[in-house]
């Protein structure tokens, strides 16, 4: 059975920013564009930077280290490094695309609620 994890106040957050915190134990960012809160996995499923050191840009998140992208709607992989060709085929055949973990968010009595 999953729970909701009051996390931060929905008016601690930006459009366009992010926080990481904890949630139930787990390092969560979670961030706000286009007015909808979203929270996935602290680390890039890649080689394991800080996302929330990252950029955002409306819904794609931009890993700091090696420029790997993911969509915040549905987790799915937009780029999975900034390398260049030969490099990048070599970098997928060690680790393969991997969608970002995602959690259920709402909000509640200006609460932002994460389930974990």
């Amino acid at each position: 059975m999953s729970d909701y994890v009051d996390v931060l106040g929905a008016d601690g957050i930006n459009d366009g920013e992010m926080r990481e915190v904890n949630a139930g134990g787990k390092a969560v960012v979670v961030a706000k564009a286009g007015g909808e809160y979203y929270a996935f996995g602290g680390r890039c499923p890649h080689m394991g930077a800080r996302l929330v050191e990252g950029t955002l840009d409306g819904t794609i998140i931009t890993c700091p280290r090696h420029g790997s992208q993911f969509d915040l709607r549905d987790g799915s992989v937009v780029r999975w490094t900034n390398w260049p060709g030969v490099v990048a085929s070599v970098g997928r055949l060690i680790k393969s695309p991997t969608q970002l973990p995602r959690f259920r968010v709402k909000v509640e009595g200006g609460r932002v609620l994460v389930e974990v």
